[in-house]
């Protein structure tokens, strides 16, 4: 028989302290840090939600993999692992090693972009668009109708809008583009999935005009795992079947293996193109390393080769969304809105909604990161305006269409009552949301300004404030186009 009670599967080999603080103590780390939750010490963080990217528990066997890497400049026995694990997931014959997937992003963008071209996505999240405008290129999303209704649950939100896809590509022309990246599962819009169907739909237009597909992959068997629960035809195919028909649409694919590979560090740039390969091999030997290391040890090569095998065990793969969708359950009980349905990797709060004292410019999403770390200890990150703001030509401020609080939940750490515990500790927030304050720039970088942008909360009388007081450049948080 089949028991409702959905268990870890795994024992616990090794344990390390939690970070224990008072509020008071918060309160001050939280003023120290200019109230941007990156800028908080680890050790300072109860429950840590703030990404899932290299914060998952290696298993046993990835750990005494680790002990036999080859740390050979060229040629390591641990580079071949790494190759064939993913050729043998992937079928793409150029494997090409980086140290995480925002240097897979910056090779393939600064080799393929420009100014006057454009990169499409179902949606491109923060490093991959900070990268494809660091090439001169623009970053154009066409998110499926719908995907940000966050109320309104749907089985594949993560699609890709065909129609606006092609009837953007006929306007700007198919020579323009020279790239289309899906996003599997969809990280911006709540780690929504993307169907099999949507893909195959998206690669006929791209086969259409000529325009490579490639997978933003690092959380493909997450996505692949909600194909089998949600689309027809597949209930019965195995999870490793179904990512490997996902990379068979594509013509190659740019992947985190901090993520769904378990590993704490790396990610590869893989493809069918050789010109494009050995054009970034080069590259890799500028930016990271050597063609066999990428910047990698070799002890990194073996974890990932050994995870992406792990991440494929469907017992897993049905603890991790069910864990996640306990989460989103547990929010939605106390009134919270969330993305729904919940996504594979975390839980997105809708802070616009939550909280509409709170003006956009004003960042609603990083205010209740500030308020959940202040009450409970616990790290999140907004997705919101402060990340995705933007000016138009005419100097006009344009917030983002959402801001959501992202708990990126680690795989393979946190048992049940951590999860209740964060709970509980928005079940206290909600009651006192109104006492929640908006926040203002200090100072920030022209790029990517969440991650080491200095705040305050709003003052009085201060509340359409995008700049305040303390701008020391007024030109350099969201610039004209």
């Amino acid at each position: 028989m089949e028991w409702k009670t959905i268990i870890e599967p795994f024992r616990i080999k090794s344990v390390e302290p939690l970070g224990f603080t008072t509020r008071q103590e918060r309160l001050k780390l939280l003023e120290q840090s200019h109230y941007n939750l990156f800028n908080i010490r680890a050790e300072k963080v109860l429950i840590d939600l703030l990404t899932d990217s290299g914060t998952g528990a290696m298993s046993a066997a990835q750990w005494g993999g680790i002990m036999i890497g080859d740390e050979s400049y060229a040629g390591a026995r641990s580079y071949y692992n790494f190759e064939n694990s993913i050729k043998d997931l992937t079928g793409y014959e150029e494997v090409i090693p980086v140290h995480q997937g925002r240097a897979a992003e910056h090779i393939i963008f600064s080799m393929i972009g420009g100014h006057g071209k454009y990169m499409v996505s179902n949606s491109h999240f923060d490093t991959t668009r900070a990268n494809v405008e660091a090439s001169g290129a623009e970053a154009v999303d066409f998110p499926a109708k719908g995907a940000l209704d966050f109320d309104k649950p749907g089985p594949f939100k993560g699609n890709m809008d065909i129609e606006a896809l092609e009837k953007f590509i006929k306007v700007k022309g198919a020579k323009n583009i020279p790239m289309c990246v899906m996003t599997v599962t969809n990280n911006s819009l709540g780690g929504q999935p993307v169907s099999m169907e949507n893909l195959k739909s998206t690669q006929n237009i791209c086969r259409k005009y000529g325009i490579p597909m490639f997978l933003d992959c690092a959380r493909f068997a997450e996505n692949a795992y909600f194909i089998k629960l949600r689309e027809k035809g597949y209930n019965q195919t195995p999870v490793r079947e179904i990512a490997q028909q996902m990379f068979e649409l594509a013509d190659g694919a740019m992947m985190s293996s901090k993520k769904d590979a378990f590993a704490n560090m790396g990610g590869f740039l893989a493809m069918h193109n050789t010109e494009w390969a050995a054009k970034a091999r080069q590259l890799l030997i500028l930016t990271e390393g050597f063609n066999t290391y990428g910047g990698l040890a070799g002890r990194d090569l073996e974890a990932i080769a050994i995870g992406l095998r792990e991440v494929l065990d469907e017992n897993y793969l049905q603890y991790r969304i069910r864990s996640t969708a306990y989460m989103g359950e547990g929010l939605m009980r106390l009134g919270i809105p969330i993305v729904t349905p919940p996504g594979g990797h975390g839980v997105y709060v809708n802070a616009k909604k939550l909280m509409p004292h709170i003006k956009p410019q004003n960042f609603p999403a990083t205010a209740l990161a500030a308020a959940l770390y202040l009450e409970g200890g616990i790290r999140g990150v907004g997705i919101g305006t402060l990340m995705f703001g933007r000016r138009n030509a005419k100097g006009d401020f344009l917030p983002a269409d959402m801001e959501l609080l992202r708990l990126a939940i680690p795989r393979r750490v946190y048992t049940q009552s951590h999860i209740d515990y964060v709970i509980e500790v928005f079940g206290h927030l909600v009651k006192n949301k109104k006492a929640i304050k908006g926040l203002e720039i200090l100072e920030a970088p022209k790029a990517l300004a969440h991650f080491t942008a200095k705040l305050r909360p709003i003052s009085k009388g201060r509340e359409d404030s995008v700049e305040g007081k303390g701008r020391r450049n007024k030109e350099l948080l969201y610039p004209k186009p």
